[in-house]
């Protein structure tokens, strides 16, 4: 089989536009908000973990709806492009009414609004990625394609880490910035993309049934090898993106570090995307994904025995795990696209719209149990930010929770994906299977 032709440059540029707006919303709510919410707004690191992870677990149950609508519902203008446009409204008011609320506020306040949050965001992300899944059928091109959209979400998330320094101020200030920028930025950039990037034409399509479809993901090997990898995996980079301006400004004692820190992590991140995506051709995607996590975790092992005040040595870590990013970001997904290529080939019907909300099930729940696992932690080890009260060992479990239980989840993602059954040689065999329809 003849690799599929390459999506040319406009058209890669203008499908990933919109993955840098919707990166500003995810980095305030993963670092900023629930700090914000829990100690400026006063509502305590255990109300807003319990509040947060029960909006995620929200999020889960909204995902397998969207991704099986997504696959289902054909309309003149296609299947996944209508819904970035429906899911505009949602995401702008709820970003509004979250990210600049009028104090007092409860935890329903900030439980309705997450979960509205939440459901705009997945009828954006969901069909967003089962777009880019289509547009290419090549193993390579796959990752060129998944890393150019996740290089323009990692500015969007060097944006929303720069401006509030640009701004100044407190972190209601920030998110008061913020708000503005995504509300700007995200209806041209939806605009853009949906009127000039087209759909490829559906898949092969049968009418199976939805009990007997899971029956055919639980015999997927590689879903569920990947799958798992891809939740331990989420779970050691949430717990680090979580607690992060915490471990910087009350472990390192260095809060003014932290913007220029995280600055450096992401950029690095982003420089180093083409070089794990040059790797993946010579090693295969899923074993340069296992180097990047080993990589990651050897830098990971020495944190906690950082001084107070060593910010130079964090700095360090932060320039090998930024280098390893890259594999994060381009990786993954482009192997998760191959994955669709085994269901279509078993199932007999192309669903990636469901494959990907069970990806951002995934992505969700790792970040829920970051949140919902993490703050309550650290509350019955006695951190209490700007308290003396239980300073050792909260201190402690800040950096053991940071960095140590972060490891141990990668590790048990690079054993998981280490064995993954399909290279490019599958994958091209599973197109060939694909194109050659039910006789074939």
């Amino acid at each position: 089989m003849t690799p599929g032709p390459q999506v040319d440059r406009a058209t890669l540029l203008a499908y990933s536009l919109p993955g840098l707006p919707i990166a500003m919303v995810g980095l305030p709510l993963y670092i900023y908000l629930p700090a914000y919410y829990a100690v400026d707004l006063g509502l305590g690191l255990g109300i807003v973990g319990a509040v947060l992870l029960a909006a995620r677990l929200w999020d889960i149950v909204v995902d397998l709806g969207i991704g099986e609508l997504s696959d289902r519902i054909h309309t003149r203008f296609g299947r996944r492009r209508p819904w970035l446009v429906l899911s505009l409204p949602i995401i702008c008011l709820s970003v509004e009414l979250l990210f600049r609320p009028v104090a007092p506020v409860s935890w329903t306040y900030l439980l309705v609004w997450t979960m509205a949050l939440y459901l705009g965001w997945t009828m954006f992300l969901l069909p967003y990625g089962a777009w880019g899944a289509e547009l290419s059928t090549d193993y390579h091109e796959r990752s060129r394609i998944s890393g150019a959209r996740e290089v323009a979400s990692v500015l969007g998330t060097l944006a929303a880490v720069t401006l509030p320094a640009l701004i100044g101020g407190d972190q209601g200030d920030a998110l008061n910035g913020l708000a503005l920028a995504i509300l700007t930025l995200l209806p041209p950039a939806v605009a853009i993309a949906v009127s000039t990037v087209s759909e490829p034409p559906p898949g092969p399509r049968q009418h199976q049934s939805l009990a007997e479809g899971y029956r055919v993901l639980a015999r997927n090997r590689p879903f569920r090898r990947l799958i798992l990898a891809y939740l331990f995996n989420g779970i050691a980079n949430g717990l680090p993106a979580t607690l992060f301006l915490m471990f910087v400004q009350y472990r390192l004692k260095s809060p003014a570090w932290a913007g220029a820190l995280l600055l450096e992590y992401f950029l690095l991140g982003i420089a180093s995307v083409p070089l794990w995506v040059m790797a993946s051709r010579k090693i295969g995607k899923h074993r340069a994904w296992v180097t990047a996590m080993a990589i990651a975790c050897l830098a990971f092992l020495v944190v906690p025995f950082l001084p107070e005040g060593g910010v130079l040595w964090f700095a360090l870590v932060c320039v090998i795990t930024g280098l390893c990013l890259g594999a994060d970001l381009a990786l993954p997904s482009s192997m998760w696209a191959d994955v669709v290529d085994w269901d279509t080939a078993e199932m007999g019907t192309e669903r990636a719209g469901l494959l990907f909300a069970l990806w951002g099930v995934a992505t969700k729940l790792a970040l829920a149990l970051a949140v919902g696992i993490s703050f309550p932690l650290l509350e019955l080890f006695g951190f209490m930010p700007g308290s003396a009260t239980g300073e050792s060992d909260g201190l402690f479990a800040l950096a053991v929770l940071y960095a140590w239980v972060p490891v141990a989840f990668k590790a048990i993602a690079a054993i998981l994906v280490f064995r993954f059954e399909i290279d490019a040689e599958t994958q091209a065999d599973l197109r060939r299977r694909i194109e050659a329809g039910p006789a074939g």
